[in-house]
């Protein structure tokens, strides 16, 4: 941690006690105030002895606190912290020191900041779960203001996220986030990365580990594999790999730990690939985020030109500017009126068992020519590849070149009646917690399309989901795949398979390219932007009908719990 940081407290801002809360703030005031003093006194006098640190060392460290405050004064929920950090900035600014002013348009590069809840503008209910997602992090990061579309699912999330990660466990704390950090630097996600670095180190954890895996302990590096394959090729995970972990002679993990550090692997390959399928910006306070530069002419900010959103075909704020809002009004029609025809036919009659398998067939060959116009490989930087080891291993489709991997039936194996009461038994609560997530996940809609309201968007969310798990050989006995061609599109479909495979390609253009009438939140419930859609058992399908499916990205669906009682 910075110089300058380890002399401020912070943690007395996340009390709900107001008079706590300003103690703390006068502290850290007077903190920066002296830091500046200081830093004033030795520009203006060159010669004046230093009290060990250079000038340099000096400036990053007092950026780093005013950055840490502008963030505040801009995401905390309570309101006497974002004021008093405001004015504690223009305290410093009337010093003659810079101070920083954010990087970007809101906590999405994608969705307008204008229509995201702005913070201090919430009910009292939101503002409950802010301040219970901010005294446990200590910020109110940009996916919770993005995921506030949905509240009951944002509580679901924050609750199962705060249990990983903060509440008794198998694995310590440090562990925690560090297998977090493993996770998404395989997406290639600086973002979550650079959190739970900072997460990592407050909670005591080693700085030399950061350096590169091969400076963990042998026990997580072991971990390295199947964090490989189970963001990538999970089709290949294998109960060798479950036994190559637990047999580890005093490497080895139990299953317990196992089962925990499963649960985080997939929580944030998934929450890799919500940050990139709704552009999720910089945290204000993180590199990126932030600039003490005067206001730029550019409308670019840096992420967007690592991300590939500066290309000139892209400028376009918006693609849906460019076509007309009849067309896009008549995609929306098209696609209700598609919708009432199938369930016409449905009604009429049910195709057969085999056409359906055949069905199915089809579109899994077919799911293997969806990919996106920019398909380069993107190379990792050395931020986010140094926590894992082959950076050349990525997503390849698993059927190709005449290799066939069996179709997996979810009828075979289920979360509901095997995974649910392993996860439980190990990880006491969590499958719960899990279980509660994919009920949400699952009936997260509001009846509308569009400009429509009171439709109902089952059959749609149904094949979204389904072309998911079809992408990774999972099928489902009772669903005619011959559904996904006549309600998903091509531009939808490769922004489908560009989140779920390999999210670090999204761009801007891919999120506008589709439902161009559609709102943001309504993109979000129905698209595999949630985290739900890919982590543990991924969202079920209707209980009355059979049991949720399980995840292709888990050892836990092909691994059974016989399998998995190794001593």
């Amino acid at each position: 941690m910075a110089e300058g940081e380890n002399e401020v407290r912070w943690d007395g801002l996340c009390s709900r006690d107001s008079t706590a809360r300003e103690t703390a703030l006068e502290n850290i005031r007077q903190t920066i105030l002296r830091k500046s003093e200081c830093l004033r006194s030795v520009k203006e006098t060159p010669h004046r002895p230093s009290d060990g640190l250079s000038n340099t060392e000096s400036s990053d460290g007092l950026n780093k606190l005013l950055a840490h405050l502008l963030m505040l004064s801009k995401r905390c929920p309570f309101k006497d912290v974002r004021e008093k950090s405001e004015f504690i900035l223009k305290s410093i600014q009337e010093l003659g020191i810079r101070i920083p002013r954010p990087l970007g348009q809101g906590p999405s590069r994608f969705i307008p900041e204008k229509e995201i809840l702005q913070v201090g503008s919430e009910d009292a209910q939101m503002h409950a779960l802010f301040a219970d997602s901010f005294a446990a992090l200590g910020r109110l990061d940009n996916i919770t203001l993005v995921m506030v579309f949905h509240p009951q699912y944002l509580e679901s999330f924050l609750k199962t996220q705060h249990y990983l990660l903060q509440m008794d466990g198998p694995l310590p704390l440090h562990y925690r986030h560090y297998i977090g950090i493993m996770a998404a630097a395989r997406h290639q996600c600086s973002y979550l990365v650079n959190l739970h670095v900072n997460d990592f180190l407050h909670v005591g954890g080693d700085p030399k580990w950061l350096n590169g895996l091969e400076n963990a302990p042998q026990k997580l590096q072991n971990l390295g594999e199947l964090n490989k394959v189970l963001a990538h090729r999970p089709w290949l995970i294998t109960k060798e790999h479950i036994e190559g972990l637990l047999k580890a002679e005093e490497h080895s993990w139990s299953l317990a730990e196992l089962v925990h550090a499963v649960v985080l692997l997939t929580h944030y390959h998934s929450l890799a690939s919500f940050t990139f399928g709704c552009g999720i910006s910089p945290e204000i306070h993180c590199d990126g985020g932030h600039t003490f530069r005067p206001p730029s002419v550019s409308n670019y900010c840096i992420c967007d030109i690592t991300n590939g959103n500066h290309s000139v075909d892209e400028m376009p704020v918006n693609s849906a500017e460019n076509v007309s809002v009849s067309d896009s009004f008549f995609e929306v029609e098209a696609l209700m009126e598609k919708m009432r025809q199938l369930q016409e036919c449905r009604d009429e009659e049910e195709a057969s068992q085999e056409e359906m398998a055949s069905r199915f067939e089809i579109e899994k060959r077919e799911s293997m020519f969806v990919f996106s116009s920019d398909d380069d490989e993107v190379t990792p930087a050395r931020d986010v590849s140094r926590h894992f080891e082959d950076t050349s291993y990525g997503y390849k489709d698993f059927s190709r070149h005449g290799m066939h991997v069996p179709t997996f039936r979810v009828q075979d194996y289920c979360w509901e009646d095997h995974g649910y009461s392993l996860v439980n038994r190990l990880y006491p609560d969590v499958g719960q917690l899990i279980d509660e997530k994919f009920h949400i996940a699952y009936n997260l809609t509001y009846n509308t399309m569009a400009m429509h309201k009171d439709v109902d968007t089952s059959m749609l969310r149904r094949a979204i989901w389904n072309y998911i798990h079809c992408m990774f050989g999972i099928r489902y006995d009772d669903y005619d795949y011959g559904e996904i061609n006549q309600l998903l599109d091509r531009s939808f479909k490769v922004y489908i398979k560009t989140v779920v495979c390999t999210p670090e390609k999204v761009t801007k253009r891919m999120y506008e390219s589709f439902w161009r009438q559609f709102k943001h939140s309504e993109k979000q419930s129905h698209c595999p932007d949630t985290a739900c859609q890919k982590s543990g058992s991924e969202c079920p399908l209707p209980r009355e009908k059979h049991s949720p499916a399980p995840s292709p990205r888990g050892p836990v669906p092909t691994v059974r719990e016989e399998e998995l009682s190794i001593t």
